[in-house]
């Protein structure tokens, strides 16, 4: 009696021992990768626009004064 108690602890450990080292050899996938960086705006149009824009209030604040 003893012994067949002995042989299935025996049979159960190997068996724990072989699904946990199959648990611990599985790799995780890696994360996924970060998006890349944003195109940027082209900055030569809105410059354009803001200094023309700057320009305009300019002369509407000369004539403002004129008036």
């Amino acid at each position: 009696m003893r012994l067949k108690i002995l042989s299935a602890l025996a049979v159960l450990v190997v068996l724990v021992l072989i699904i946990a080292t199959t648990a611990i050899a599985q790799t995780t996938p890696p994360p996924p990768a970060l998006p890349g960086m944003p195109d940027q705006a082209p900055l030569g149009g809105l410059g354009l626009l803001a200094a023309a824009g700057g320009a305009y209030a300019c002369k509407k604040l000369r004539n403002r004064d004129k008036e």
